[in-house]
Parts: structure tokens; C-alpha cells; sequence
């Protein structure tokens, strides 16, 4: 898909920037791109640390101009100093491993990018945008022709088992993998190999090795020069090596769940059937959490499971903030089923292109006087009917409303408590708020800020020559900001001033 896709938008003279995680992955691609557009009119290029900088230099001067028409790279494509001619097809592998402000970054460059994203385990947030609506996706759930399931085992560190495994692959004229999750892991699981399975070849890859003698490593094993790669996490993603069809993974229980899951990806790409065997430690209680991640992936064996199995993650670890950078977490202020009702709504809006109409309406001034502003429990008992009266009074327009609506409250539970009468005047300052163009108000005891809304009022003069009246009492901030000295103790002061002050602003406007 992600070869057509590319192909389509080179053909049509847009340039495609194709970003993957890891160094090795886009060597991997950049072969698999040149073999698949060998003799088509197609220029392609890669950038990443495995390139000279000379060459890379000629790459960025080939981007600008518009002679290269795909590139195929790391963050090295992030980089500021890196500017297309007509970006028109962004391509994302291993979407996972990229946070929301590497995606963002590469949007800037062009506002009308089209963006193909490729994971077999969706972060949570874009699983929850895409089931939310706000992005879509396609699912590709039926394997190649002839692939078998990976047969998933977990268990504690067992140097037999572990040896009949890799011996078991090296018999049968196969590879394995050995994957580790932290670099000062390897020395002691090299020794381990040396002294309990002597049969076997094996070199060891990390990150900090120098990159000429990483791809040396990498090409070795492509070629079938020693049987275990013995590695960190760098092999997780996207690397394809059908030979290779035993997988160890030393303290699975530090891994996270998808990237188990991209781990066992990358044995079982033939016909043959592979193996995963998940060591925990021998001697220590898992958490709960680790031992949940090890029963889902233990369970979801079977071809195209990445689906359910980033289904599990989201429920593991929440959905994450929709406008913000978080990939995880929980919607608790208000609830899940909540939060995804208004979400579905707002989406449905901006399909319709009603959104947009209502935007300049639907905006809300933000009041900050310092006191306490509620419908207590205890004088509206019933949970349901004090949310109705909150929606009720978030939908008036007038304050002949608010006086009606406060008149029947006063008839329905009694007196109004403080907490009451301030919430009815923060409403009738924010009625007047909306009159007056103001779309904050921050009060304390020594007077107020107030913030205009697109920093414009709608009688300027007017304002400055009222504010000139004021001498030492008002003055406007470079920022558009009006600043009041006033001498308001108590909070009572501040709502009966703050009222009065947009009363003054709403004639001033009118």
C-alpha cells in the first residue's frame, strides 16, 4: 500500500517523505523501494546516520529543488535544516515510535499533506482519534498465503529451554533472535550463550554502536553468517528476515505491550512456523500490570490480532488527550462515555460544517473572581436535577432569564446560600462579558485584569478615552490587557465592582 501510494504521488510530481524509527528500518526500505521502482522515472533517496554527510548534503539541495521525489529516512527528515519543494504524501511506518510532535512537525511543512500512518499496534490516542472518527482507518486483516501463527510460550528463565529452542532453530537450518531491553543486558547474556550454547554464532547490535559496523552486523545476518542476533529493542521494528524464526526475549516483563507484539512480528515471516518464548525472572513476583501484558499477548496468537491486541493497550493505559501530546492516560474528569459522546458530536459537526458557523457564538469569557461558585448538595440534593439546573443556566441569554431563573430557584429549595447568589452574578457578569467584546476577567483585592477577545474592542476611542479619565487607575498593557486598581477585600466587593466595570464597558461598546 505504502509502495502504491508513494507511487501514485511521485507520478503526479508531489514528493513523498517516508519516515521510520530506526536506521536499519530505512535501509530496509530504501532497497525494497529501489528493487520495486527499479527502471520507472522515480528518484529516491535516504537519510538517515547510515549517510555520509556529503551525500546527505546533496540529498537536502535535491529536496529543495524537487529532483528527488521520495525520501526515505529517520528523524534526520524532521530536521528544521531539511525543506521539500511539494511535500504531497507523508508516509509514517511504525507509527508507534512517534510522538504527536514529530507527526505535527512534518504536517507544517504543508497544510494540505496527506498523511498515511502503518502499525500493526496503533498508539492508544491514534486508536482512540481513529474509533472517535477523527481519523480513519483501514484494516488489513488477512495474512499471506501459507503464514502460520507464532506459537507464544512465557516462562521463567530456564537455560535448557532456552537452549533446546535455539538449537531446535539452528537444527532446522533457521535464526533466531535474542532480545534484551537494556544495553548492560547483553554482556551477561553473551556469556550465557557462550557457555550454555556453544553450537551457535552469534554477534551483538545496539544503538551505540558506530554505524558502519551496526549495518555490518545487520548484513552478516541477512546473509545467514551466524545464527543469533543478539540485540535490543533496534530489530523491533519493521525488519524483515524470513529466516529468522525463533524469538527469546530476556525480562519480557519490562516491555511494553505493543512492543511485544512488533517483537514476535519479526519471526514467522515464511511458511515456516516460529516460535516466541517470553522469559520473566526466576525468582521475582511480576507486577500486576506486566503480567496482564503477558496473558493478552500470550492469548492473542493468532494472524492480524494487532487490531485487538492495541484494543487491550488502550484499555491498559487510557486514551490519552485528543488536542494535547499525551499518548496515554485516562479521561476521568468527565467519564469515558461522556467524553466520547461530545467528542462524536463535535466530529459530526465538523463534517457538516456546522462547527464553523458556530464557533464565532459558542465562545465562553473566562471569570476568575476568587470565590466559591456552585449549587451545593445540600440545598439540591439530587445529583440529576443539579445538573440539569447547570445545564439550564449555561444556556442562558439574557438577564431577564437569570432573574427568572434565580426567582424560581428561590421558589423551589428555599433562600439562596452564598455559594448560589455568586454563581447567578459570575453568570450575569459573563452575560455582559459577551456584550462587551471581553473574553477574560481576572479580580482579586487590589483591582482586575481584563483581556479582550481577538484583542479588539468595538469602540476603541471610546475606551481610551474613558481609561484617560481613570489617571492612575486604569492603564492598557502592551499585551491589550486593561488593568484596573481597585480595593476589593471581600468577594462580594469584587462581584458587585467586576459588574459594574462591564456594565461601563458594554455602553462604552455600544
Amino acid at each position: 500500500m505504502a509502495l502504491r501510494s508513494a507511487f501514485v504521488a511521485a507520478l503526479n510530481g508531489k514528493q513523498v517523505a517516508v519516515v521510520v524509527p530506526t536506521t536499519l528500518l530505512s535501509r530496509q526500505h530504501f532497497a525494497t523501494f529501489n528493487e520495486r521502482f527499479k527502471g520507472l522515472p522515480v528518484r529516491i533517496a535516504q537519510a538517515s546516520r547510515l549517510v555520509p554527510r556529503k551525500e546527505l548534503e546533496d540529498i537536502k539541495k535535491g529536496l529543495a529543488s524537487g529532483e528527488i521525489d521520495i525520501a526515505i529516512g529517520t528523524h534526520a527528515l524532521l530536521a528544521e535544516s531539511i525543506k521539500f519543494r511539494d511535500l504531497g504524501l507523508l508516509i509514517v511506518d511504525e507509527e508507534q515510535h512517534f510522538g504527536v510532535k514529530h507527526k505535527e512537525r512534518l504536517k507544517e511543512m504543508r497544510a494540505n499533506v496527506h498523511v498515511l500512518t502503518l502499525t500493526a499496534t496503533p498508539i492508544p490516542r491514534t486508536l482512540q482519534l481513529a474509533l472517535s472518527g477523527v481519523r480513519e482507518m483501514s484494516l488489513i486483516t488477512t495474512p499471506p498465503l501459507d503464514r502460520l501463527a507464532v506459537r507464544t510460550y512465557v516462562s521463567p528463565f530456564d537455560p535448557v529451554i532456552i537452549r533446546e529452542s535455539l538449537l531446535r532453530e539452528h537444527y532446522r537450518g533457521g535464526q533466531s533472535f535474542y532480545v534484551v531491553p537494556r544495553i548492560s543486558d547483553i554482556d551477561g547474556i553473551a556469556a550465557f550463550l557462550r557457555e550454555s550454547v556453544p553450537e551457535v554464532r552469534f554477534r551483538s547490535a545496539h544503538g551505540r554502536l558506530p554505524p558502519t559496523e551496526l549495518e555490518d552486523i545487520m548484513s552478516a545476518f541477512y546473509d545467514r553468517k551466524f545464527e543469533v542476533l543478539l540485540s535490543t529493542t533496534i530489530v523491533e521494528s519493521g525488519l524483515d528476515i524470513p529466516t529468522a524464526n525463533t524469538l527469546i526475549v530476556h525480562r519480557a516483563d519490562m516491555f511494553g505491550l505493543a512492543q511485544l507484539y512488533q517483537l514476535r512480528g519479526r519471526v514467522g515471516r515464511s511458511k515456516q512456523r516460529a516460535y516466541a518464548l517470553l522469559t520473566t525472572p526466576a525468582n521475582r513476583v511480576l507486577t500486576d500490570a506486566a503480567d496482564r501484558r503477558l496473558k493478552v499477548l500470550q492469548s492473542l496468537d493468532s494472524l492480524g490480532a494487532g487490531f485487538t491486541l492495541a484494543s487491550h493497550d488502550l484499555d491498559l493505559r487510557g486514551a490519552g488527550n485528543l488536542l494535547g501530546e499525551e499518548q496515554s492516560g485516562n479521561i476521568r474528569e468527565v467519564g469515558y462515555e461522556l467524553y466520547q459522546s461530545m467528542l462524536e458530536e463535535a466530529v459530526a459537526k465538523m463534517r457538516t460544517g456546522e462547527a464553523m458557523a458556530e464557533a464565532d457564538d459558542a465562545w465562553s469569557p473566562q471569570i476568575n473572581i476568587g470565590t466559591s461558585v456552585l449549587i451545593p448538595e445540600n440545598y439540591v440534593a439530587d445529583l440529576q436535577v443539579r445538573l440539569g439546573l447547570y445545564r439550564r443556566l449555561s444556556t442562558l441569554q439574557e438577564q431577564a432569564e437569570l432573574d427568572s431563573f434565580a426567582a424560581e430557584l428561590h421558589d423551589r429549595f428555599g433562600r439562596l446560600p452564598d455559594e448560589v447568589e455568586h454563581l447567578v452574578d459570575i453568570v450575569s457578569i459573563k452575560l455582559l462579558c459577551r456584550k462587551a467584546n471581553v473574553a477574560s476577567v481576572d479580580a482579586g483585592p487590589k483591582g482586575a485584569v481584563i483581556g479582550f477577545r481577538k484583542d479588539t474592542f468595538a469602540k476603541p476611542a471610546a475606551l481610551v478615552e474613558w481609561i484617560g479619565g481613570q489617571g492612575t487607575l486604569a492603564k492598557l498593557r502592551p499585551d491589550m490587557k486593561l488593568v484596573l486598581i481597585r480595593n476589593w477585600d471581600k468577594p462580594q466587593e469584587r462581584l458587585k465592582g467586576t459588574r459594574q466595570l462591564m456594565t461601563t464597558l458594554v455602553k462604552l461598546a455600544a
